[in-house]
């Protein structure tokens, strides 16, 4: 974390985004049949900042072509993706992917490993550039990832 982000900001998380999701809640009440759901870069920053802690990675500067951020102790740079659904989109085949799933105030690990097989199992290069993978195809791989190829949690987010 840097000296910009004091620890225990990353402790309002977990308030932060149920008081979002609440939001979103009130939101759909007031318009049935429109969806108010938290994605795009808001999900995919709190992703990042969340990994980072979890993991103790030094994130990048925004927009680095393919990895978000990179591992203090092994130097093994990271690919980031946060969801609320139930698939990520991928631009290009990362050296190590991390994926956490955003929900209830909690950020659950989907998958921790290497990007090739995520990628290997992706779908085709959608119009814009990306390919999509399910979190449910993620966990079948997340089992497959021997501890030895995972980056360990340095911390936990309450």
């Amino acid at each position: 974390m840097s000296e910009a982000n004091p620890p225990n900001a990353i402790l309002e998380i977990p308030t932060l985004v149920s008081q979002l999701q609440s939001i979103v809640t009130r939101l759909e009440e007031l318009f049935p049949g429109r969806r108010f759901t938290l994605d795009g870069h808001l999900v995919g920053s709190l992703a990042e900042v969340i990994a980072s802690y979890i993991y103790d990675l030094e994130l990048l500067p925004s927009s680095h072509e393919c990895h978000d951020g990179r591992c203090r102790t092994t130097g093994v740079n990271v690919q980031i993706k946060g969801t609320q659904r139930n698939r990520v989109a991928m631009y290009a085949e990362a050296d190590h992917l991390i994926v956490l799933q955003l929900a209830n105030g909690r950020a659950d690990e989907v998958y921790n490993g290497p990007g090739s097989g995520p990628w290997t199992a992706a779908g085709p290069v959608a119009k814009n550039g990306q390919r999509s993978i399910s979190v449910r195809m993620l966990w079948s791989l997340a089992r497959d990832v021997p501890t030895s190829k995972r980056l360990p949690m340095v911390r936990q987010l309450v």
